[in-house]
């Protein structure tokens, strides 16, 4: 029995970056979950448990900070890791992110699909 796949839920509302990470991370073996903004991102959070959060900030209806603010407060969820992938680059927004709780925090512009990969990689393993 091989083991279960690990679980990535990316919340992204970009459909183009959205579906070209989709497809990296499943050509690397997880097993990928989508939303396209925070609300539905936050459902998705409580019906599948994932095993790590690919999120993306400036998102419609609850943005990315206020996600993690809930995230951190959910005694179930909390544990969850988070990755921020965002074009919000400065040093404020990035300062908030990490106190939020995000484990890493990734400006799009500046990271590759296999840099973003390898994050997701290194967190999930350690």
């Amino acid at each position: 029995m091989t083991d279960k796949k690990k679980t990535i839920l990316l919340i992204e509302d970009e459909a183009a970056l959205g579906n070209i990470l989709r497809e990296r991370l499943a050509e690397a073996g997880y097993d990928v979950k989508v939303a396209i903004q925070g609300e539905e991102g936050w459902q998705k959070t409580k019906e599948e448990l994932p095993d790590i959060v690919l999120l993306d900030i400036l998102l419609p209806r609850i943005d990315g900070f206020v996600y993690l603010k809930r995230l951190r407060e959910n005694k179930k969820l909390q544990h969850i890791p988070v990755i921020v992938l965002s074009n919000l680059g400065q040093d404020s927004d990035i300062a908030q992110g990490k106190e939020l709780g995000a484990v890493a925090y990734l400006i799009k512009a500046n990271n590759t699909i296999e840099t973003i990969l390898q994050q997701v990689k290194q967190v999930l393993t350690s």
